[in-house]
């Protein structure tokens, strides 16, 4: 797999075809909105999905830090779906979890669904870090300062590549302010060109799309917009 290098505030960053972030100064790989358990919890109301979802999830963190051996973590809120999914945790995930925040410098921002739930398998929570002229949150604010890195959108496109629709999770970027996709295997997405992003790329953004192993960067103003049916 090939990352695809971008500039935010004038700092280097890596964009992983699957989804991370390596900031390679720092020797940081940040990822976005794990969502551990959500399986557990749609099936404690009543709604069958495969008690998957939290071994899936890790495979992919666990893959990712074997590739790239990053010295700190940062996750960028709503890790767990809720702030009772680490009860609801096998213990072989558990296990797997704690042993991979021991040994990293690992940093939990918290998210609107699970606040510092992390903590209970090491390392550190905060709401915000900012640190080398980058400001990592859950959640993207308008007036941020440059620099700002973020997730809890879920953002995903489509754009008609060689004569057909492709599309998949995309970060979303400007120079200014970067969105990551979810990296939670069931977690779903929201569109790039829905109106709730336009207040964060007011001069549009590059979506650069998890097609398979590879990364195509698209500006906005290509993208394919979802079907909507008349009522």
């Amino acid at each position: 797999m090939t990352p695809t290098a971008i500039t935010l505030n004038q700092t280097l960053l890596m964009l992983d075809p699957r989804g991370a972030l390596y900031w390679p100064d720092r020797d940081l790989l940040a990822v976005a909105d794990l969502h551990f358990e959500k399986g557990s919890h749609f099936a404690t109301m009543g709604v069958p999905l495969p008690p998957h979802d939290t071994a899936r999830t890790l495979d992919a963190v666990a893959a990712l830090l074997a590739d790239w051996r990053p010295r700190t973590v940062v996750c960028l809120g709503d890790s767990f779906h809720d702030r009772g999914a680490g009860g609801r945790m096998a213990a072989a995930d558990r296990d797997r979890l704690t042993a991979l925040t021991a040994a990293h410098d690992w940093l939990w921002i918290t998210g609107n669904h699970d606040s510092d739930a992390g903590l209970a398998f090491g390392g550190r929570a905060r709401a915000e870090w900012v640190v080398g002229g980058l400001c990592f949150r859950h959640e993207a604010e308008t007036a941020a300062a440059p620099g700002e890195v973020s997730g809890h959108y879920h953002p995903k496109a489509r754009v008609r590549h060689r004569g057909r629709s492709a599309g998949g999770r995309c970060f979303l970027a400007d120079g200014k302010r970067l969105i990551l996709p979810a990296l939670g295997a069931f977690t779903g997405g929201l569109d790039a060109t829905e109106p709730v992003f336009t207040p964060f790329f007011p001069k549009g953004f590059t979506a650069h799309i998890l097609i398979r192993d590879r990364i195509l960067s698209v500006p906005r103003g290509r993208l394919e917009r979802p079907l909507r049916l008349r009522r």
